[in-house]
């Protein structure tokens, strides 16, 4: 996922058992059964060749716990004292975040030009000056930022009196927190156009970018996972929603379960981006398919 949801995206390293440390094996109906778990509580789907995947993510966090059998980390997780706060760090541990500044480029190209002009117009026409767009699985931030700085050198200017609102949600409570703090290094910015680097960031001299003061306070992010009614629910009234490489990790019950959410969250007229190896196709009919360059994007009418 863009990563949340992002079993896209800021990077684990995909081997974390440490150098001559023996990779311990998980019962078969162990694994059935976190894979259970997971699937009931935030809808990925563990294939039957990712149990490796999650014997080496889940044997770092038991190593730091002390824990010498999956059993125990398991039992800890669902019946421990501490098992609701033990969650955060298991979903930290099986998702992947794997993200970059203007990562998309079309579909940043396709918002400005076309999406946010035609929005805005109908927005100012009806007395409004907001806009307010989703980055869901927002990962480490920099979907969110990017979108800001897209809004703030090719929108603002023509519609100044227009203000814009971001909000970026991931179930991976590390990443989030990386996306408030608003600093980041070399991998993040590898794609950043030398333009936006000079303008909107401020090197330091530990080799980090920490991203303009005026960017990160259009954005905001918060834990939250894409599988939960009740936090979807909440989240509505937006213009255009981001959920890049989420849908991949989950089969089609929870496919049609999310994109249901994210048709409600969206406004009339808003929009949908997803990643470009994902299509609703067989998942809804509810948005139109609509083409821009090089990309395309979902509308709801």
């Amino acid at each position: 996922m863009n990563s949340s949801l992002n079993l896209n995206t800021a990077g684990l390293a995909s081997n974390i058992v440490a150098p001559g440390v023996k990779q311990m094996l998980m019962s078969g109906q162990l694994f059935e059964g976190i894979r259970k778990y997971i699937y009931d509580n935030c809808g990925i789907y563990f294939q039957d060749n990712k149990k490796y995947f999650l014997e080496s993510r889940l044997q770092r966090r038991m190593n730091y716990l002390g824990l010498k059998t999956y059993e125990e980390y398991f039992d800890l997780l669902r019946f421990g004292a501490n098992g609701a706060n033990e969650k955060k760090y298991f979903y930290e541990a099986i998702t992947i975040n794997e993200t970059f500044f203007f990562r998309n480029q079309p579909q940043l190209d396709a918002l400005a030009s076309q999406i946010l002009p035609e929005i805005i117009s109908a927005k100012l026409a009806a007395g409004k000056n907001k806009i307010r767009i989703w980055s869901a699985a927002s990962s480490s931030g920099e979907e969110a930022y990017s979108i800001a700085m897209t809004f703030t050198d090719l929108i603002k200017p023509r519609f100044p009196s227009m203000e814009l609102e971001v909000v970026g949600t991931d179930i991976n409570s590390a990443v989030v927190e990386t996306a408030n703090n608003a600093v980041y290094r070399d991998y993040s910015i590898r794609n950043t156009p030398p333009y936006y680097l000079k303008k909107y960031f401020k090197p330091s001299t530990n080799g980090s970018f920490e991203v303009n003061p005026d960017i990160k306070k259009m954005a905001s992010f918060k834990i939250m996972n894409l599988y939960d009614d009740a936090s979807m629910r909440a989240m509505f009234n937006f213009d255009v929603v981001f959920c890049a490489n989420v849908l991949i990790y989950f089969d089609l019950a929870s496919k049609i379960k999310v994109v249901s959410h994210l048709y409600n969250s969206l406004n009339k007229g808003g929009y949908l981006f997803i990643g470009y190896s994902e299509t609703l196709h067989g998942i809804s009919r509810a948005f139109k398919l609509m083409s821009f360059p090089n990309t395309v994007g979902y509308k709801k009418e």
